[in-house]
């Protein structure tokens, strides 16, 4: 059963629910979901496709900020019901205004789905922002102790909301990044040597013996230490969640694809990066774990 599934395997799916809320921002939804459906396990195989898409909304269509509708798959209600089985929850941006000044959706999703992580530290989730989707986040008390971004020209507002926050909920502050195309907290899986390893590290993450299992691979199955490991996600933030805040709307593309090398490799990432003709620029990793 998907509920019991503690990740996403080689020859299966990762599951991604994306909310979609009044006026959300149309290229936030595109450029992920363009990304995240062209990765293949085998681009030999078309059927082996690595990510598997569902569409939440209050109404059966949902109107963009740029005046165009896009139907949705589910609603608000049964994404709430079927939360257990996504692996991934993506937060747009657009209208954030209106949005944290009414506390709507996807205020739910992103409380509800981050309580699952901490109740259920064995299963691997990420939640990923576009864009001012951070600024929901922040609103939640989700980024509270970590490194995150959002667009440029937020990033004032986006301080404030999590100063808010952290004094309300009486917890750490944001390590708010500029200039950062995204910021990944808690990673699970290291790709590579450290010499090699493709994303930009803080000076703290400097060192770490990087983990040979990547997700669906034979030796994070077959881990000794998997045990251990669950332990200390526990005892993280957020039960361990992987939090990922991607800057302006284009840089969602770019998260997108880190989402593709962590959760597949990174020949994928760079494959499908070049079949959308994109140069892909890798934003920075922190609060590393080696599982």
């Amino acid at each position: 059963m998907a509920a019991n599934k503690t990740s996403a395997v080689s020859d299966e799916p990762i599951d991604v629910l994306i909310a979609l809320h009044h006026k959300f921002d149309l290229l936030d939804l595109a450029g992920p979901v363009e990304a995240l459906t062209t990765a293949l396990h085998d681009f030999k195989d078309e059927s082996s496709k690595a990510f598997e898409i569902t569409l939440a909304g209050a109404e059966p269509k949902v109107l963009s900020s740029q005046g165009v509708m896009v139907g949705s798959q589910i609603s608000f209600r049964e994404a709430h019901e079927r939360l257990e089985e996504f692996d991934v929850l993506v937060i747009l941006g657009g209208n954030s205004t209106e949005i944290l000044s009414k506390e709507q959706q996807p205020a739910g999703l992103i409380v509800d789905f981050a309580e699952l992580q901490k109740k259920d530290p064995a299963r691997e989730r990420t939640i990923l922002s576009v864009c001012t989707g951070s600024l929901f986040l922040a609103q939640e008390g989700i980024l509270s102790g970590l490194s995150a971004t959002t667009h440029p020209d937020y990033i004032t507002k986006f301080e404030n909301i999590c100063s808010d926050a952290a004094t309300r909920n009486l917890q750490e502050r944001t390590d708010v990044v500029e200039d950062a195309r995204y910021v990944v907290n808690n990673l699970r899986f290291d790709l590579g040597d450290e010499d090699e390893n493709p994303y930009i590290r803080r000076k703290s993450d400097a060192g770490r013996r990087p983990s040979n299992a990547r997700k669906g691979s034979m030796s994070f199955k077959g881990s000794n230490s998997r045990r251990e490991s669950i332990a200390r996600r526990a005892a993280m933030r957020l039960g361990g969640l992987r939090v990922i805040t991607a800057g302006g709307n284009s840089a969602g593309v770019d998260a997108a694809l880190y989402l593709v090398s962590a959760f597949v490799d990174e020949e994928c990432a760079n494959e499908v990066a070049r079949i959308m003709q994109w140069s892909w620029n890798k934003g920075i990793v922190v609060d590393g774990l080696d599982v």
